[in-house]
């Protein structure tokens, strides 16, 4: 009747504002990265310190991560409220790069690159986890509302590369805390319910549901598939340690400006957006594992073409193979997450992806490439490529091996499966 939104109007007008609100927090999210991860190394530069230092300065949020990133999820997860958890991420967060922005010396900016790590390490994983959960609850597509977080990062990364041009990069953490005030604004907007992990239904009278224990978070790590999802996924990510760490250090070397560098970071991402529109097509017909083994094989072939040092425009085409090298890895994690992982433990599992993928490995590959890039300089492309290599075989044995479906036994028995599997479970389309 006139007046009146039929309840499948509704339903799609709160769907939409949802997508708009998750649009919001990847927007400011990346606000942050698309600051922090191309110039913070150009920061530390302008501060004195020499390769080695930066690269120390680099990992420490990444190791950081290692503890932290799984212990906060798994907290947000027994919790039952990860908005609560994301919220105070938000504020740590902002009085963390405070704390960066006002340290001097070696040793005062590795204690606040430490409150980084505490402070910063759940935000990405809490991010992701919120955002699953509306795919399950609300089937939002999940690369269009990550795409906004692409946008931000391309904006971000060039606004900053033409700020330090004009006035200096001793701007980048000033602009750092500014994003990360805008962060806790976002974290606020999301709706409790959406947040709040939906227990099982008491299976009589007076009987409680059961809470998620530790051993079942620690299943996870015994599973042979999510191993094996692990390895592959932090071998390929990891390979980017090079280009986060002293990509836009080198393109200066090369003698390119800052305005440049910042369109070469915004190329990269704009063909990461324009995958992310219409991802949900792609992982429907080609799955997540075969994606995930795509991406690997054009993450070796960008490393590799890398390393010759190439010109300008050349620099400009194998940017473009960020979209598979980074983005087509993200989307297969991010689906096959979605589609193995039971929702009681879907902030434990994102914790742990963080820890092994970001922590971990990103970390050893970063403190390793401040002494390759001091001998090596641009050729140490070359060794990201083997590290991308040994990744896609390791996606390559995931295909094989797993063809959809939990990868590990739910919490609760009466927990019903279609709750883990919001869409069709073979590859995770």
């Amino acid at each position: 009747m006139d007046g009146f939104a039929s309840p499948e109007n509704a339903t799609q007008a709160t769907s939409r504002a949802l997508a708009w609100r998750l649009g919001f927090l990847y927007a400011v999210l990346f606000l942050i990265i698309g600051c922090y991860l191309p110039y913070l190394p150009v920061w530390l530069e302008w501060r004195g310190f020499t390769p080695d230092q930066i690269a120390i300065l680099l990992a420490t949020p990444l190791f950081g991560r290692i503890l932290i990133a799984p212990s906060i999820s798994f907290v947000a997860d027994l919790l039952g409220d990860r908005r609560f958890v994301l919220i105070l991420s938000a504020w740590g967060s902002m009085i963390a790069y405070g704390a960066l922005w006002v340290s001097s010396g070696f040793w005062q900016m590795f204690f606040a690159m430490v409150l980084v790590a505490l402070a910063s390490t759940a935000l990405m994983p809490l991010t992701e986890t919120i955002a699953i959960t509306g795919i399950r609850r609300a089937r939002l597509d999940y690369g269009k509302v990550r795409l906004w977080g692409s946008l931000s990062f391309v904006a971000a990364s060039l606004g900053v590369g033409v700020v330090i041009q004009q006035a200096g990069a001793g701007l980048v953490v000033p602009l750092l805390v500014g994003a990360a005030a805008l962060m806790i604004v976002g974290t606020y907007f999301i709706p409790h319910d959406l947040a709040v992990t939906r227990r099982a239904k008491p299976t009589g009278e007076g009987t409680p549901p059961r809470r998620l224990r530790l051993s079942d978070a620690t299943a996870l790590m015994r599973s042979p598939l999510f191993l094996l999802f692990l390895v592959a996924t932090s071998l390929v990510h990891g390979s980017h340690a090079m280009l986060y760490a002293f990509g836009s250090l080198h393109w200066r070397a090369q003698g390119f400006s800052g305005g440049t560098i910042g369109a070469l970071w915004s190329i990269g991402v704009i063909a990461e957006v324009l995958l992310f529109a219409v991802s949900g097509r792609i992982v429907g017909r080609i799955g997540s594992t075969r994606l995930l083994v795509l991406a690997g094989f054009m993450t070796a072939l960008r490393w590799s073409l890398m390393a010759f040092d190439p010109p300008l425009w050349a620099t400009a085409i194998l940017q473009t193979l960020h979209a598979m090298s980074f983005g087509a890895a993200h989307l297969a994690a991010i689906h096959f997450l979605t589609h193995a992982i039971p929702e009681d433990r879907s902030a434990t599992a994102q914790g742990l992806f963080s820890a092994v993928v970001a922590g971990l490995v990103m970390g050893t590959a970063t403190l390793l490439c401040g002494p390759l890039y001091a001998s090596l300089g641009g050729e140490s492309y070359a060794v990201m490529a083997a590290i991308a290599a040994v990744g896609t075989l390791a996606a390559m044995l995931l295909r094989r091996h797993w063809h959809g479906g939990i990868v590990v036994e739910h919490a609760r028995p009466e927990h019903p499966a279609s709750d883990a599997q919001p869409q069709s479970a073979g590859e995770g389309g």
